[in-house]
């Protein structure tokens, strides 16, 4: 019997990208995240090219944008 995570602390990120007013985020487990981008002022306010410049940090339970200085955490995006 396979498990899947359940605990939104337990979630991990694989993939993040943006549409006009989305982010999108997939995770490891195959369930697929989309928020406001209203949510994070930085991420609004930053363009096309910095918003692309992501990177996952502790193998997956944040992102992190250096240039814009900003981590969000997926147990937070999953608590809404």
């Amino acid at each position: 019997m396979s498990t899947s995570v359940t605990k939104a602390g337990e979630a991990m990120a694989a993939e993040v990208w943006f549409d006009a007013d989305m982010m999108h985020v997939r995770l490891l487990d195959g369930r697929e995240i989309s928020v406001p981008v209203e949510w994070f002022p930085r991420l609004r306010n930053a363009s096309e090219e910095q918003r692309k410049k992501w990177r996952l940090i502790g193998k997956g339970i944040g992102i992190h944008w250096e240039d814009i200085d900003e981590d969000i955490a997926i147990a937070s995006l999953l608590r809404g």
